[in-house]
């Protein structure tokens, strides 16, 4: 199973060429067809819901967006309970909702993610989406990825039966904190 998130380091993937599962986040369905969808923002549940290569898919979302449509799916409940920000469901984005998916999901216990870059490599925003509908333009900041290395460290911790091959390229630069989780292989993209 492939989680694909929208960061650029995957633009060198053929999306359509993967033979696995796929869970997306957000606007990929606009370039291959997937059979898991998370869109936590509204808009991006709009624009996903009824195309061509969302047709057969699961789409996920927040409980606050469910009645939009029928045939949509509440993302997973989170798998403990904290008090600080980055422990509410409001502030999980839409790659840590698809991690939950992909683990629900994962039936050989390993789980390949492409495009959860963390950071961009010019201090500006990193998705291969930016200046489209839906999406900041190219020249904003980034966003903070501090809850991003949190919340990805608490999944990876706490889902110690599964791998997690995390495919980079070579601006990638390891959290600090995620040092020493054994079920983590940090892998070159090139060799995808």
């Amino acid at each position: 199973m492939v989680i694909i998130g929208n960061g650029e380091s995957r633009k060198s993937i053929k999306l359509n060429s993967i033979q696995s599962e796929i869970v997306g986040c957000n606007a990929v369905f606009r370039d291959c067809i997937v059979d898991h969808l998370v869109c936590v923002d509204r808009r991006m549940l709009r624009e996903a819901v009824g195309h061509e290569n969302t047709k057969h898919a699961m789409i996920y979302t927040r409980p606050d967006w469910l009645d939009m449509y029928t045939g949509i799916f509440e993302v997973p409940t989170l798998f403990y309970e904290g008090k600080d920000r980055p422990d509410q469901p409001m502030h999980w984005g839409a790659g840590q909702f698809a991690l939950l998916i992909g683990i629900e999901n994962c039936n050989d216990g390993k789980l390949d993610i492409i495009g959860f870059d963390l950071y961009g490599k010019d201090s500006k925003v990193n998705n291969v989406y930016k200046g489209t509908l839906s999406y900041n333009d190219p020249d904003t900041d980034p966003v903070d990825p501090r809850y991003w290395i949190y919340q990805n460290k608490k999944i990876f911790e706490n889902f110690s039966n599964i791998k997690f091959n995390y495919w980079v390229n070579e601006h990638f630069i390891l959290p600090p904190s995620w040092k020493g989780i054994k079920n983590l292989k940090i892998k070159n993209i090139k060799k995808w």
